[in-house]
């Protein structure tokens, strides 16, 4: 479904996916109240979606469009990359699955075309979807024992989340008791030109100090280290503190940034003081570095299903038996440095 108030750039995007097998566009509409009126009685699995429209605004009508949707995911795009970073980093909070920059007049051929194909594949391709209780993922072999008991106030937090992630770690810090003193590492998939606005955004909803990491930095009390959109976030003990390293080194699993490394950084310098979350997200980045904190003494808690935009990246840790708990975030936020509390999910 393609939702754009000019009639040129639905022309041009009706072309893109014409010029490609499996795809059929199922509407093309020049408003969000025609898409929200359209949804209402039949149903598309990617909307493709303009922020900038007169009457309502995509990210006006984005829950309408989502609760009416269903399962659909929606694509935003916006602008330009640069410009609509707030506007896209709200759409992501919002629920929306991925951005991208619109080019200008006459650039929507070539590179463009490539990449919106791919996109749209993909986000039509992913598994497990929920949205519904009425959908539930397949689950592969035994559940894992959910009951863990907290023996300890962790001295390092750090949360992996790519797609549905950003409404999942704002429920998770909301509900983070305030005096646990633990710095909070967050490997959040998010374009680059969107990192230092979301930063921002999770100061003034946090009163946190939130910081894109940068080499050198000192693991500072109750303070937020996002990492870049170019390198994945690592740590060094170095002397009695501990400091920001940024890993550039290409992961197997092709995300930039990645979670694995945070993990395992994590699992090496704080060994069972330290807990680790996996929220919202397609495929499994996290799961191989999840394991690594959970082996060293860790605790690991994965977002629950019904909670999920995409059950990929806690599903996957969840399946290989490596999660303590399969929690919803706000429950994972009461429960992370209640020390002596025991906590258990069915």
């Amino acid at each position: 479904m393609l939702v754009d108030d000019s009639l040129v750039v639905r022309s041009v995007l009706e072309r893109i996916f014409a010029s490609a097998p499996g795809f059929t566009i199922c509407a093309s509409v020049a408003s969000a109240r025609e898409a929200i009126a359209w949804l209402g009685q039949d149903r598309a699995d990617v909307i493709v979606l303009d922020i900038e429209m007169p009457g309502m605004t995509g990210i006006a009508a984005l829950p309408q469009i989502l609760a009416e949707g269903a399962h659909a995911r929606v694509l935003i795009l916006s602008s330009n990359g640069e410009a609509g970073g707030p506007a896209a980093v709200e759409a992501l909070a919002l629920g929306a699955s991925d951005t991208l920059a619109k080019p200008g007049r006459g650039s929507f051929a070539g590179t463009f075309s490539e990449v919106l194909l791919s996109r749209v594949r993909s986000l039509a391709a992913a598994p497990t979807l929920i949205r519904r209780d009425d959908q539930k993922p397949e689950r592969r072999g035994s559940r894992p024992s959910l009951a863990t008991a907290f023996d300890r106030v962790p001295l390092c937090i750090a949360v992996a989340a790519s797609t549905g992630g950003i409404p999942a770690f704002s429920s998770l810090l909301s509900n983070i008791d305030p005096a646990l003193t633990a710095p909070i590492l967050l490997t959040q998939h998010l374009p680059e030109a969107f990192i230092g606005y979301y930063a921002q955004q999770i100061a003034a909803s946090s009163k946190r100090a939130v910081h894109v990491a940068e080499p050198g930095m000192r693991l500072a009390p109750r303070a937020v280290y996002l990492a870049p959109g170019n390198a994945h976030l690592s740590l060094a003990r170095v002397g009695r503190h501990v400091e920001v390293v940024l890993d550039h080194q290409p992961m197997a699993n092709g995300c930039c940034p990645s979670a694995d490394p945070m993990f395992a950084a994590v699992a090496n310098v704080f060994g069972a003081d330290a807990v680790g979350v996996v929220l919202s997200g397609m495929g499994r980045d996290g799961a191989d570095g999840a394991a690594l904190l959970r082996a060293a003494g860790g605790v690991v808690l994965a977002q629950a299903p019904e909670s999920c935009v995409v059950w990929g990246m806690p599903g996957a840790v969840a399946n290989s038996g490596v999660a303590n708990a399969v929690l919803n975030p706000d429950a994972m936020g009461l429960l992370i440095g209640r020390g002596k509390t025991t906590a258990s999910a069915s």
